[in-house]
């Protein structure tokens, strides 16, 4: 058989000239093959330190400097920089870090006492409050803070006053604007400055209430009694009614919208009305009127259906009529009426009735049997707010 050219004949080789034979490692056997070959795992590097790290970093550097000095002859200069520096790194490396303090907690707001009243007539006041008890006694770290605000602005930091020795505190002589002043407080101290406390507001009012008499009309003729006095002031205001001819007064509060009534007993001829209006704030406005009382006088006329009956016809029904009017001969409606029948021979017979609008009560009745002959009366009286009592009288009479 013929070799090919393009490839090389096979030699075996020739075994070592000591003559003895020399034994192959048998063949490895490949993975997947028979047994597993089990796979080991490489052991992770080992980590140098990081203060190693720059004290080798360090070494480099100095050594190279040593050998640069050695040639230009600088080396005990540089040497003392080396050290320097090297002890420099190594205190930074080794120095403990110290921890860093806790900040302060804020602390609750103080609280503000709300005035009985918020309106006042003076230009300041004396606020009061308290501060937690946890700073009691730290007014050199903590300080209260007080605000004011108009409607419609911000708050404005008005002063600081230290922390005292209670937990109660005073702001004497607060300054306060014209109109509504809303006033709060923080506590400010090493932690910062404290949530502002709830509002307590002050209403600033120096004006004078003005007084409006509606009626009656000054020097204006009234009949009765007494005399109502309708007007209009600040709302909530306290109004005072007296009548300096004869020392009587009368006291009211006027509605919110400054509405109120008033009456004043009169005196005959000429009677001088003072008024005076206190508002909420304290301050007070005055006005004055003068009434002549006139010759009218309260007024009730009693009628009945009957003024003669006969004792043979009973029983039989009457009905007893009151007009009352008030001295300027006005009907008045609304007024209790209280009427009596007395009968000869038959116990008295008694009602009420209220007026209508036209001034009118009236009271029905029987008369029984058993009355005998002789005169009766009817009466019927009012007792009134504004013009005091009146009655009326009238007869009826028993016949055969």
């Amino acid at each position: 058989m013929t070799a090919r050219r393009d490839r090389p004949s096979q030699v075996r080789p020739r075994p070592p000239s000591s003559g003895a034979s020399r034994r192959l490692p048998p063949p490895r056997r490949p993975s997947g093959v028979g047994h597993p070959v089990r796979a080991t795992t490489p052991k992770p590097a080992r980590r140098i330190p990081l203060a190693a790290q720059l004290a080798l970093g360090v070494a480099v550097v100095a050594l190279a400097v040593v050998v640069f000095s050695t040639v230009t002859g600088s080396l005990p200069r540089m040497v003392g920089a080396i050290g320097s520096a090297f002890g420099g790194v190594t205190d930074a490396i080794l120095t403990t870090p110290t921890p860093q303090e806790t900040a302060p907690a804020i602390l609750p707001a103080p609280a503000l006492e709300a005035p009985e009243s918020p309106y006042t007539n003076t230009a300041t006041v004396s606020l009061r409050g308290t501060v937690p008890p946890e700073v009691v006694g730290r007014g050199d770290e903590y300080v209260i803070r007080i605000y004011v605000a108009q409607p419609d602005a911000m708050p404005q930091d008005v002063l600081d006053v230290p922390v005292g020795q209670t937990a109660a505190f005073v702001v004497n002589d607060l300054p306060l604007e014209k109109g509504r002043n809303d006033v709060t407080a923080a506590l400010v101290g090493p932690g910062g400055e404290s949530e502002p406390s709830a509002v307590v507001t002050y209403v600033l009012d120096t004006s004078k209430p003005k007084i409006t008499v509606t009626s009656p009309k000054d020097n204006a003729r009234v009949n009765g009694a007494t005399v109502k006095l309708v007007g209009k002031t600040q709302g909530r205001a306290t109004v005072v009614a007296r009548n300096e001819t004869n020392g009587t007064a009368a006291t009211a509060v006027a509605e919110n919208d400054g509405a109120f009534t008033l009456t004043v007993p009169m005196s005959s001829g000429a009677n001088a009305i003072s008024l005076t209006a206190t508002d909420l704030a304290g301050n007070v406005g005055t006005a004055s009127l003068s009434v002549r009382r006139g010759a009218g006088k309260l007024t009730v006329a009693l009628s009945s259906s009957a003024y003669q009956v006969s004792a043979a016809k009973l029983p039989r029904s009457v009905e007893l009529r009151a007009v009352v009017t008030d001295p300027n001969g006005r009907p008045m409606a609304g007024e209790t009426v209280s009427f009596t029948l007395s009968i000869p021979g038959v116990p008295t017979l008694t009602g009420e009735d209220t007026t209508d609008a036209s001034g009118v009560a009236t009271f029905k009745s029987t008369i029984p049997k058993g009355a005998t002959k002789g005169s009766g009366l009817a009466t019927a009286f009012v007792s009134t707010a504004d013009h005091g009592d009146a009655s009326g009288r009238t007869s009826i009479t028993i016949v055969k």
